[in-house]
């Protein structure tokens, strides 16, 4: 039986894979530290919890508008408008069965045949997939590492075409951890609004930032910077809520309604219950995000310099998000026990052989010369994964 060509085209999620195999291992009775999963290791606060219960005991249960909720779009509009004082209308905001949802359903509505799309390497895994499955051409932007690991705005007039589509942009970074800041965005916020592009920024991990850094969204840079934005954002990462899938958009009304057609004729409504919760999330108590930010960043002090401190690894400082991506390029044409390593794969497998530590490797978001580590587990399983890959990394001659 055939599938569709765009199936064919079709890669499975690296990290999600990762993750199942270091279930699998240990399923199986094996010590495996998972270091790939992109989840907080954090419960879902208690008050959220408690207000999806109520909401299953007083019968909400039911399919609801499309995309989503009159109270929770109005919780949205006014979480937003506290955090960053920007002002949306409700006709501006859907919502969905998370942001990787969101993410394709626009995806799905502006891109076509001929469209092209550029993405910052390194990218999230799904960027450029759901660009393809759109029909439309990713062109990817390296944000080098000598850069810190942002896009060089010269760079990116030079690949403007006028098939160019649309910017995607991901801040704090998965898998890099990086930001920008005010000024960084006003450059590339203008170099967008010239070429008539819309931007696309995902910003998922706004509320998980360290070291004193602020989350300037890009569309609080003017009304015509806004009105060229899609703003996508969610509550799995700040509330640990990966498993509820709420996430959202916020920007033009066109592309919003055609959002919601396309999600009418697809999942319908997100789900009742996760919507109840995420009212919660977004009008309830602040407190359990600042918490969970602040751990995270104690686990990001930790583990970034265990691995700067090792021969071999250059690791970036993470301003935000909960990975680190150290390049593991001083590695490469080493070996251990007959195992070369000749590249970020090679280097993975190694870790989960010898040491039992998952990791992601690096060319699943553009960069063979890296890793993607996951801290979003507890500081004990850091401390253990991390003695691990020091030991086994001594082994490689």
């Amino acid at each position: 039986m055939k599938l569709a060509s765009r199936a064919e085209k079709l890669k499975p999620s690296a990290t999600l894979l990762i993750t199942a195999k270091a279930k699998a291992l240990k399923a199986e009775g094996i010590d495996v530290v998972g270091f790939g999963a992109g989840e907080p290791d954090f419960d879902t606060p208690e008050n959220i919890k408690e207000e999806a219960i109520k909401s299953i005991n007083n019968g909400f249960t039911k399919y609801t508008a499309v995309g989503g909720i009159d109270e929770l779009k109005t919780a949205i509009i006014n979480r937003i408008k506290e955090d960053y004082g920007i002002q949306y209308e409700k006709s501006e905001i859907i919502v969905s069965c998370g942001a990787k949802h969101t993410l394709y359903n626009l995806s799905q509505v502006i891109f076509e045949e001929g469209d092209e799309v550029i993405i910052p390497s390194p990218y999230w895994v799904s960027y450029p997939e759901q660009v393809i499955l759109a029909g439309a051409t990713p062109v990817i932007i390296e944000a080098s590492e000598e850069n810190g690991f942002k896009i060089d705005p010269d760079e990116l007039k030079k690949l403007i075409t006028p098939k160019t589509k649309a910017l995607i942009i991901n801040y704090p970074s998965n898998p890099t951890g990086a930001t920008y800041n005010e000024e960084d965005l006003k450059i590339i916020a203008e170099i967008a609004l010239n070429a008539g592009l819309i931007i696309i920024s995902d910003e998922i991990y706004d509320k998980i930032l360290y070291d004193g850094i602020t989350h300037t969204p890009i569309a609080t840079l003017g009304e015509d910077v806004k009105k060229s934005t899609i703003l996508v954002n969610g509550v799995s990462k700040s509330y640990s809520m990966t498993g509820w899938r709420i996430g959202y958009s916020a920007g033009d009304k066109k592309i919003t309604s055609a959002m919601s057609n396309l999600q009418g004729q697809s999942t319908s409504n997100p789900t009742s219950i996760s919507q109840m919760a995420a009212l919660e999330a977004f009008r309830g108590s602040q407190d359990e995000v600042k918490k969970m930010a602040k751990e995270f960043e104690a686990r990001k002090n930790y583990i970034a310099k265990r691995l700067n401190d090792m021969p071999g690894f250059r690791c970036f400082n993470p301003q935000g998000a909960f990975y680190v991506f150290p390049n593991i390029s001083y590695f490469f044409g080493k070996s251990c026990n007959g195992k070369q390593i000749k590249n970020s794969t090679d280097f993975t497998e190694y870790l989960l052989e010898e040491a039992k530590v998952a990791v992601v490797p690096g060319i699943e978001f553009g960069s063979d010369k890296h890793i993607r580590i996951s801290y979003a587990t507890s500081m004990d399983e850091i401390k253990k994964g991390v003695d691990r890959i020091e030991e086994a990394v001594g082994k490689l001659k």
